[in-house]
This record gives structure tokens, sequence and C-alpha cells, in this order.
């Protein structure tokens, strides 16, 4: 039987690679060594260890823990031989293994083209207003090409040398939001070197990111209603809040308890109070009456949160128009740390595991425990289980996130 990288093995290289790179980064940045581009520092280099290539490529992964192993074991040995004798005269031997045995061609292998925001993060936390004015940036530049829907079908695309790509699929999961917002700001070039995509220079870096958060809220929802799933996970936007019995001033806060988040209709039809869950309305409309907005647990105090919780689900509303009745009602569910990983379609009875459509590829190895006696024995309790059991795991550009 062939051997295969666990997958907790392979998350902890990967993440080893990612973090090892950005502390080079850091440091090199910490003595000036590095300047800022685009308000964070510049990657010095133009190639990155290529992450993506591992998670694809299990032989390749194979080859690359040899060469971690043979490494490290040249490594040890060395350290020995500072200390004992018999280690010196076996470092020569090692020395000559590792030369001709270690499988050296993954390293060519491994190597990616990198841009100076290879590394960078977005700055904008995936709030609803950021979501928001990324979408009226997307209508005003980028419709016309990729379309209204993202699918690359817009009135000039036909023009354009090379047909735009989706934006529906995995493609803004598979790269490093630093080198999406490069290709953005930039512009794109093909092969022949004609330009496939302009440079956006007009656009402020905080424009771009915004537009990056639109597009992921909006690729997570046509992903939802094309194939039934959140293939790639989506967090809740961030947005503010009134809570009547924590305090909290925002969903951040609400990080570390499971979200029962429910889309407009009325405080009063609102589902009671859970103790294994934070109710969280998002309301259609801004709650004038105060003591409304103690009905409710908590209550989103953005009235466009709606809105981008309705393209998250997968419908294509405008900001500023109506949500569809499809979406008033609905209910979401979110784990603890704070991915969406159920919905409920308005009027649906109990929850259940079929509601789970953010699901682990790798899920724990911990089985979930029975399910308790007792009132608290139903269909949400069963979903829950299934989500602490099974973690969400991101990985953009092939690099583990948290």
């Amino acid at each position: 039987m062939a051997w295969t990288v666990p997958a907790d093995w392979l998350d902890t290289v990967l993440a080893l690679a990612q973090r090892s790179q950005q502390a080079v980064q850091a440091a090199l940045h910490a003595v000036g060594w590095l300047p800022d581009v685009h308000g964070q520092p510049a990657w010095p280099w133009a190639q990155r260890l290529a992450a993506e290539v591992l998670a694809q490529e299990p032989q390749l992964a194979r080859q690359a823990t040899a060469l971690l192993a043979y490494v490290l074991g040249l490594g040890v040995l060395a350290l020995l031989a500072l200390r004992w004798r018999w280690a010196r005269w076996a470092l020569a031997p090692a020395l000559l293994l590792v030369a001709t045995a270690a499988p050296w061609s993954a390293l060519a292998l491994l190597q990616a083209p990198a841009v100076p925001t290879s590394w960078h993060r977005s700055p904008t936390g995936f709030t609803v207003q950021s979501i928001t004015q990324g979408a009226h940036i997307y209508q005003q530049q980028c419709v016309r090409c990729h379309g209204a829907n993202g699918k690359g079908e817009g009135p000039d695309a036909a023009r354009l040398p090379m047909w735009p790509p989706t934006l529906n699929g995995s493609l803004l999961w598979k790269r490093l939001e630093g080198e999406l917002f490069w290709r953005v700001r930039h512009g794109m070039q093909g092969a022949a070197g004609a330009q496939t995509m302009p440079a956006f220079a007009h656009l402020t870096d905080e424009q771009i990111w915004q537009v990056l958060d639109y597009l992921q809220a909006h690729a997570a929802g046509q992903l939802l209603r094309d194939t039934g799933a959140w293939a790639q996970p989506v967090r809740m936007p961030q947005a503010r809040v009134h809570c009547r019995n924590t305090g909290a001033t925002s969903v951040r806060q609400l990080q570390g308890q499971r979200l029962r988040v429910v889309l407009g209709g009325t405080a009063t039809a609102l589902p009671p109070d859970d103790p294994r869950l934070v109710t969280v309305w998002a309301p259609a409309l801004p709650v004038t009456d105060g003591g409304a907005t103690d009905i409710a647990e908590c209550t989103i105090e953005e009235p466009q949160a709606l809105p981008v919780l309705a393209w998250v689900l997968g419908q294509t509303t405008d900001a500023g128009q109506d949500v569809p009745q499809a979406v008033q009602g609905a209910q979401l569910l979110t784990d603890r740390s704070g991915w969406l990983r159920a919905r409920s379609a308005p009027g649906q009875g109990d929850w259940s595991e079929d509601d789970l459509v953010c699901r682990s590829s790798t899920p724990s190895s911990a089985a979930p425990g029975p399910a308790p006696a007792g009132p608290t024995a139903d269909g949400l309790e069963s979903l829950i289980r299934r989500m602490d059991s099974e973690p969400v795991r991101l990985r953009r550009g092939g690099y583990p996130h948290g």
C-alpha cells in the first residue's frame, strides 16, 4: 500500500512553510531592509515556496517530506559531531548519502512566482460595510467584463484577448490574498504579453480589498446555490450589534459562541432563546424602537447586513433592493470559530445534520459523543455535535489559515 502523508502532518508542514517565509520577511523589514508596499512589508524575491503544490500533489508531498527528513537527520548528526568523535566519522558518509539520495528535484517544483504583496493580508476584517462597498465598486468597475453574476460573461467580455474567468468557483481561495490584490492593482498579462485585465491603479488600496471581500461573499453564495454546499469556508461577516445580555457591540466579540443568525422577519417571530446558541437577528430595516432590540438576544444594527447575508446564501440581490422572500426568515448557524456552517429555509422546523452545508474534508479523529437524553436530544443537538467534531480547515493559496 502506498504511503500517504497524513492530513495533520501536511497541515503542519504547510503552516511551517508559510510562517517561516513570513518570519524572514518580518525580520528583514524590522532591520529596515524591506520597504512597505501598499501599506505592508514587501516580499523581496520573485519566487516563494509553493505550498499549494504540496496540497495538490501527494507524490511531491512525499518527496518533500523525505527531503525534510534527510536534512533534519543530517542536522542532528552535525550537532552530535560537535560533541562525539564517532559522529564526525559518520558525517562524511551521511553528506554523501544526502547528496545522492535526497529528492532535490522537489525543490524546483516547490517554487511559485511571487509578487511584492504575496504575503499581504486583508485589513478590512470582512465587514458588512466593506462587502457592501465592494459590491458598489464591482458594479462600477468590473461588471462589464465579469458580468453581474461573476461568470465572466459581461457585455465587454467577448472583445477581450482572453475570456474572463468565472469568479464563482474556488479561484479566490486558490490564490493568496496578497496576490489577488496585486492582480487587481497592476493588471494581468497573457503568455504572449497581451493585457488580459487592465490595472485598476485609480482605486485605493482599501477599495481593492473591499472588492475582494464582496467577491468572496458572492462566490460563496454562488457555490452554495450551484452545489448545495459552501465548498470553501466563509466567515460570518463582522457587524455592529446590540446584545441585551452580554453588552457585546460587534459580531467579533461573540466569537467563541455558536450563533443562530435569523434573517429578516419581525422581532416577535424570533425563536426562543436556547442556551446552546446566541440568537442574532438581522432585521430588514433599522430598528428605531429601542425596546425592540431587546427582544432578540443580539440585533445587528446595520441594515445592509441582510443583503450581504443574502449574497452569501446565493441570492443576487443588489444593494438597496428588497431582499427576496426566499431569504426572509431563513436562519444560519456558525460554529465557535465564526465559520458559517449550516442553513435552514424559512418556515423549516427542527434542525438536522442535513442542514450542515459547510463540511470539513478532514474530520477530527475524535468522534462525537453520544447524544444526551432529555429535551436537548433533538436535531439541533446532533447538528452541533457534528459541527464540533468536524472543525473547519481553511486553506488560502494552499496554506492553512485560521
